[in-house]
């Protein structure tokens, strides 16, 4: 994270009065100031300073149409405040195994342009040097007229998002990696960093479904399984910037045999660990060996499982019961309004999702409606709004600071 002085008091005051109003106008926009006040108890000069500032900044604008009966004051009518579609944008990175994700989203958090580079297998720093060399120029390319204020950068593993750190990615053989200072070096923009789970959480708070900010639990499961909690809003970060780690909850079974024990032993040296029985690796390892694919391949697989073949589809369904049996344990331990799985093959067919969900209801000892299990609904999305969750979560919370050392147009 690049670090920058701190707000004296009278900018903290500024900076939580303008994001009352940001996140109002987000959640309710197009919207009248009247009714911004109202909602958020601050008078209606307030309302009207924050405005002018929002706008000058590029993240609000007035819609042209009135605001509609019932929202007018005397004076002059006024129109709808919403957020600005078209002037700001935000830049995000996703470093997976397979591929990493560029992407740039607006300020709803849609992706407007997203790209998947091959890593074409490569890890450590033979994957971090081209990516450097290539990414100022990709993101020039990308983004058009629009002002990029900010850069994420999330990928899985252990990550300090204070520090800016990588603190441990096993696939892509990284450690105690400055991430942060790397990319801003490189691309000159203030720039984000975390891990996947918990940008996908912050996602699901300021875009998603509204229980999430009740309380949430989110499971990320591919090459890396990783997990994520928020209470109130509020993302966990845990002693030493981890949530948990979720990776090595024991659990029963294989993708092969659901009632077999993993005979695969985990790097931490245990057997039995989510992270060997249910990871992308393993799926595709197995799907492999079983003559399904010809290569540890993705792509190959879902379009197995597409078109029927029972052995594909047998593996997807044993990976199913092995992930609702672990979001039971999770769902018991944290007793969350929300569960959120990112998967791919949930997010490919809702039959998937079915298994899970089954399987959660049996094995909960608190009996959990399953109801309250869903996937993310954004598809091939889903890593590049993850990506751009972190400059966009610092946005909505201290916009005027954030933006403070944004590039300017």
């Amino acid at each position: 994270m690049t670090t920058s002085t701190a707000p004296r008091s009278g900018d903290d005051r500024r900076d939580a009065n303008a994001a009352a109003v940001l996140r109002t106008v987000l959640d309710h926009g197009p919207i009248a100031r009247s009714r911004v006040a109202a909602l958020t108890g601050l008078s209606a000069s307030a309302v009207s300073r924050q405005t002018v500032d929002l706008v000058r900044l590029g993240l609000l604008h007035e819609r042209p149409e009135p605001a509609g009966p019932g929202t007018r004051a005397p004076g002059r009518p006024q129109l709808p405040l919403d957020l600005d579609p078209d002037r700001l944008a935000v830049a995000g990175l996703h470093i997976g195994l397979p591929f990493t994700t560029v992407a740039l989203l607006d300020l709803r958090g849609r992706v407007l342009v997203r790209k998947e580079v091959p890593n074409h297998g490569r890890t450590g720093p033979g994957l971090l040097r081209p990516l450097l060399a290539r990414l100022p120029r990709l993101l020039d390319r990308l983004r058009g007229d629009r002002t990029v204020v900010g850069l994420g950068a999330v990928t899985g593993g252990s990550v300090d998002p204070q520090r800016g750190l990588i603190i441990r990615h096993d696939p892509l053989e990284w450690r105690d990696l400055p991430l942060s200072a790397l990319l801003a070096d490189a691309t000159a923009l203030p720039v984000q960093v975390d891990n996947h789970a918990r940008a996908l959480t912050l996602a699901e708070i300021l875009f998603g479904h509204p229980a999430a900010r009740r309380s949430m639990v989110q499971l990320f499961v591919g090459h890396v399984v990783d997990a994520a909690l928020a209470v109130a809003g509020t993302v966990h970060l845990g002693p030493p910037s981890v949530t948990g780690d979720l990776g090595h909850l024991p659990v029963s079974g294989t993708v092969t045999d659901p009632d077999a024990d993993s005979r695969e032993r985990c790097h931490c040296g245990r057997l039995g660990c989510l992270s060997v029985a249910a990871s992308d690796t393993t799926l595709f390892a197995a799907a492999a060996a079983a003559g399904i694919t010809a290569g540890p391949d993705r792509a190959q697989l879902a379009a197995a499982v597409r078109r029927g073949d029972p052995a594909a589809g047998r593996l997807v369904r044993n990976r199913a019961l092995i992930i609702g049996r672990a979001l039971a344990l999770l769902a018991d331990v944290v007793n969350p309004d929300l569960v959120v799985l990112t998967e791919h093959f949930t997010a490919l067919d809702p039959a998937h999702l079915d298994v899970v969900r089954a399987e959660f209801a049996l094995r909960s000892h608190l009996h959990r409606d399953a109801g309250l299990l869903i996937t993310q609904r954004r598809g091939r999305d889903v890593l590049a709004v993850a990506a751009g969750a972190p400059v966009l979560g610092e946005l909505y919370a201290r916009p005027v600071h954030a933006l403070a050392a944004a590039p300017r147009p």
